[in-house]
């Protein structure tokens, strides 16, 4: 391979285009001051992979119109996979991680990786089918699970409510049913923040991604990157002490912790306990939008509880945008004026003057909108690329 086709220069090639725009050889050759017969190569190679595909011409000067040639999202597939403790969410996207069809069920991860596996290897392929694609169309495959994970392995880390889990061979399993693809595993909530980042707020370089839910727990966006921590248990707000919090007794065994004060199940708990027909978070929403005011008391409550400690969180990490995820997420404002109430009072003003906090925008899609992005990245990285030619 000659030093004009090395892989580093296809994936910089590449990158220029990922943004959709259509553009001349002549343009690409200004961007990156290759000349003109390099960068006809590469575009060549990245035609001939369906990486590229012609734009039409663009304005001329004078003469025939120079052709344009742009990103073709639509040229592989890739699995992503949403794996909660009651739920799964499984879904075929194409290279811009745009959702081409999905496929949500009830499953139970306490029956081991075996069995939620299996089915998950299952779907993916009937989803592939159902697209009228290939299976060597499918290049990756991002799994989010509900549990700590070693980014580098795939492994789950002593999950504490996958029992089973434990250093697990995800990659592994999946790969074996499905082909030598790439297999990208990682904690759910930090998928959930990768995908929030990517499908609206790319412009963001520092983000807080908080998912409340059964259990609570965040993602952090700095500088543009998830960032993971040490062994990969960063983020884990669901077991930070409230402060000035009752001595509640929390799963992990200390007390005081948010989850064990704020979760959706617990503020389900606490309703149903005043004689309302909650069993989940998902019923406790739904007494929120029908204007149940103990419902909407109850919610306000847990979001100051949550502000007690993102309070924290946004003094330490300055984030500019604090997304609030999960089931509690669809209380909306009920929530959201508890958090803003107690942040904003609490937080320096330096770190408040320009964040925001919001509900999540993606539809209950975060996650496999982040488990495709992760793999896009890796698979259209200078090394992957390399890979396919």
């Amino acid at each position: 391979m000659s030093i004009s086709s090395r892989p580093t220069d296809l994936g910089a090639t590449l990158q220029l285009l990922r943004d959709g725009r259509p553009r001349t050889r002549a343009e690409l050759a200004t961007v990156t001051g290759q000349a003109r017969s390099t960068i006809a190569q590469r575009i060549d190679q990245l035609l001939s992979a369906g990486l590229l595909a012609p734009g039409g011409g663009a304005v001329s000067t004078g003469g025939r119109p120079p052709a344009t040639f742009a990103f073709n999202p639509a040229a592989r597939l890739v699995a992503a996979v949403d794996l909660g403790a009651t739920h799964s969410r499984i879904a075929l996207t194409d290279l811009g991680a745009t959702v081409l069809v999905e496929q949500s069920e009830d499953i139970d991860i306490t029956d081991g990786p075996e069995v939620v596996l299996g089915r998950v290897a299952d779907v993916v392929t009937a989803l592939v089918s159902q697209t009228g694609r290939v299976q060597s169309d499918l290049v990756g495959v991002g799994v989010g699970l509900p549990g700590p994970v070693d980014h580098e392995s795939g492994r789950p880390i002593s999950p504490p409510i996958m029992p089973g889990w434990d250093q697990a061979d995800v990659r592994g399993f999946l790969q074996q049913r499905l082909g030598k693809v790439p297999v990208l595993v990682d904690n759910d909530v930090n998928i959930m923040a990768l995908g929030e980042h990517a499908a609206g707020l790319r412009d963001v370089d520092h983000l807080l991604f908080v998912k409340v839910a059964t259990g609570i727990g965040a993602g952090l966006v700095s500088d543009g990157a998830i960032r993971r921590g040490a062994q990969g248990a960063a983020g884990d707000l669901g077991h930070v002490a409230v402060p000035g919090g009752d001595d509640v007794l929390c799963t992990c065994g200390n007390t005081g912790c948010l989850e064990a004060l704020a979760s959706g199940q617990t503020v389900a708990r606490r309703l149903a306990a005043s004689g309302l027909d909650v069993h989940s978070s998902v019923d406790v929403v739904a007494l929120v939008r029908s204007g149940n005011a103990e419902a909407s008391a109850a919610v306000r409550e847990a979001g100051r509880s949550l502000g007690a400690v993102l309070a924290t969180c946004v003094n330490l990490l300055n984030p500019s945008v604090v997304v609030i995820g999960g089931s509690l997420a669809g209380a909306g404002d009920h929530l959201l004026a508890g958090i803003r109430e107690v942040v904003y009072r609490r937080s320096l003003p330096l770190a408040t003057q320009h964040l925001r906090i919001v509900t999540s925008r993606t539809g209950g899609r975060a996650a496999v909108i982040g488990a495709a992005t992760m793999v896009i990245d890796q698979v259209l990285s200078d090394d992957s690329l390399e890979q396919l030619f």
